[in-house]
């Protein structure tokens, strides 16, 4: 069962959004639990979603216009990608996916995830989701991912940043920041540590990041006004390497659950122009997860 605070679900009814997604949009950030019936969650998790499989999510991708999902491998199923890949063969091509494996898999095991669809390898820091890992370990592996065409995708928080940057730039391949690196949004678009992070993207054309998150890095909660400058100044400044997600089902929300809908509509509010939008949603996941 879930830990105490933890919400019991995802949104179960959410409001349709205002914002129509343009042709070919793609939801860049979802995932999949279990059923644990099915697809047991991993012994050593931090914490105990409630199922959210893909029928739910391939639902509401239809429900708020987009038409494709990148679904990616959450903490909860540790290594045992066997719930995602199942969402990935069941998508007819609409979904591909970022993997979390051992150092040790195979080469023969990394070509089969690619045949059904994944795309790239997730790297976590937080301590809070996940046990520490020596990041030499991870720049051997994303060496040998290189050679499929693969990418990486990095999950650490902001005060972390400093310590992160010469792994980042030993990566091998394009390289995805997942939630902005969760920024205080309290301290606004101007503060030298939100600065130090569009510093660090402007030096590194690698680098890509997602504007997602609102629920995680707000401090004033919906509509997440506080987000909008942060979100906005860097699709702004790197329009050719920001994605956007939904995040759902929105795991370890322990203050509100947030409503996918609203979070639809935050779109326009982040990325004003209708080119920003295309590039937003279609053109950059496009390149990155379906075009090599």
């Amino acid at each position: 069962m879930p830990a105490d605070g933890d919400f019991q679900s995802f949104c179960l009814s959410p409001s349709k959004p205002k914002f129509r997604p343009p042709p070919g949009a793609v939801d860049g950030h979802c995932h999949v639990f279990g059923p644990a019936a099915k697809f047991p969650f991993a012994p050593e998790r931090k914490y105990t979603p409630y199922d959210a499989p893909k029928e739910k999510l391939f639902a509401l991708r239809d429900f708020l216009g987009f038409e494709r999902n990148v679904i990616v491998q959450a903490s909860c199923h540790g290594t045992d990608n066997a719930a995602t890949i199942d969402a990935l063969q069941a998508s007819n091509g609409r979904a591909h996916g970022i993997a979390v494996v051992k150092s040790d898999i195979s080469d023969a095991e990394l070509r089969n995830m690619d045949a059904a669809g994944m795309r790239g390898v997730r790297f976590n820091f937080l301590p809070r989701l996940v046990d520490a890992t020596d990041p030499t370990v991870h720049l051997a592996l994303a060496n040998r991912v290189a050679g499929l065409g693969w990418h990486v995708v990095v999950y650490f928080e902001a005060p972390s940043l400093a310590k992160m940057v010469p792994f980042l730039q030993a990566l091998p391949t394009a390289v995805v920041l997942d939630h902005m690196s969760l920024p205080d949004a309290a301290k606004g678009v101007d503060h030298p540590d939100f600065q130090a992070y569009i510093e660090v993207l402007a030096e590194n054309p690698k680098l890509w990041v997602k504007v997602t998150g609102p629920e995680r890095i707000s401090k004033s909660g919906p509509p997440y006004n506080d987000f909008v400058p942060l979100a906005r100044a860097l699709v702004n400044r790197f329009p050719d390497r920001v994605l956007w997600g939904t995040d759902w089902p929105h795991p370890n929300m322990t203050t509100h659950m947030p409503d996918d809908g609203v979070l639809t509509d935050m779109i326009p509010r982040i990325a004003p122009s209708a080119a920003q939008q295309k590039a937003l949603l279609v053109d950059n996941p496009m390149k990155l997860y379906w075009e090599r």
